[in-house]
């Protein structure tokens, strides 16, 4: 009998650390692994990011967290198992429920469960499920090699030009050259003052001339001003369209798969007079269209949606991460 009960433990213990194996190497190429009758294990990517407070730069990477509400077997796991460990399907899943019985027993009894390179479960004082993510490896495979560092921040000097001061020099004319210098001059003002009254009206003539040139001038300007300006705003109008629509929205909030195209356009309409940003879907291969609540370019944000829905309306709303 002990020995028995022996050999029981040996195979869930060994059943527990190789199913977590089996996540782990699922995650690096998808980004939902789900294990039938417990919870998924969803993998979000994240761009590069820096720690302002003491200058550290991480990599992107792939962000772990996990749904307890994703139970449904996709046979992603079951499949994986069944190749790499060179068993059936069916042994596969029987290896899965042993894990799965052998968590909830470790949960039960020590209030929290370690899974190798995923990350810590445990129950809170409400008997919920907390997921605290491990942080020793990265599953984004595009930042392999890539890892943290620090860089201290960059000062800037700005250097100020020195203005030298100009003296100002005055020269004087001596008196005594002055005096004889008087006379001359009288003579000079009225030779000046005659040209001056000779040549006004042609200087005159030739401001009128310059002012209507300097007129055409800048009309021509102007008018090229107004057609770059408008080719500018055209170009940052498509430039703006262009990249609204290359957002790709790939978390969808199921309501249901149905395969009377009436009742999913029925759902759709009743989903989107309620309020909601619900959308319809092609049929897929199994023969169903797919009615959501609503598609969204983050998990955070449409498990949030998620939660929200389901304390609402609909208990049994779920997440499907794919680019529909």
């Amino acid at each position: 009998m002990l020995i028995k009960l022996l050999f029981s433990l040996v195979v869930y213990n060994f059943a527990l650390m190789n199913i977590a194996d089996h996540i782990s190497q699922l995650l690096y190429r998808f980004q939902c692994v789900t294990v039938p009758g417990f919870g998924a294990f969803l993998a979000e990517t994240i761009s590069a990011n820096i720690h302002e407070s003491n200058q550290t730069f991480y990599p992107p990477k792939k962000v772990i967290s996990f749904n307890p509400h994703l139970k449904n077997n996709d046979g992603l796991l079951a499949n994986h198992i069944s190749v790499t460990e060179k068993m059936s399907y069916e042994q596969a899943t029987v290896t899965i429920e042993k894990a799965i019985f052998s968590w909830k027993s470790e949960l039960e009894n020590n209030r929290h469960l370690s899974l190798k390179n995923i990350g810590e479960l445990r129950l809170n004082q409400e008997n919920n499920l907390v997921f605290e993510p491990s942080n020793h490896l990265n599953y984004l495979t595009a930042s392999f090699g890539l890892s943290s560092f620090v860089s201290p921040s960059i000062k800037r000097e700005f250097s100020i030009a020195k203005t030298e001061e100009i003296e100002e020099v005055i020269y004087q004319i001596p008196t005594e050259n002055r005096r004889y210098l008087n006379p001359y001059l009288k003579y000079a003002a009225v030779f000046i003052l005659s040209l001056g009254a000779t040549g006004f009206g042609y200087k005159s003539y030739l401001n009128q001339t310059e002012q209507a040139e300097t007129l055409m001038v800048q009309a021509d300007v102007q008018k090229e001003v107004n057609a770059k300006i408008q080719e500018a705003t055209f170009l940052i109008d498509n430039t703006v369209f262009e990249a609204e629509t290359e957002k790709t929205l790939p978390f969808h909030i199921m309501a249901g798969a149905f395969r009377n195209e009436k009742n999913a356009s029925r759902e759709l309409e009743d989903l989107i007079s309620k309020g909601y940003n619900a959308r319809i879907f092609s049929r897929n291969t199994n023969g169903l269209i797919p009615v959501v609540y609503g598609s969204f370019a983050t998990y955070t944000e449409a498990q949030y949606k998620m939660t929200q829905i389901q304390d609402s309306i609909n208990p049994a709303a779920w997440l499907l991460i794919e680019e529909l």
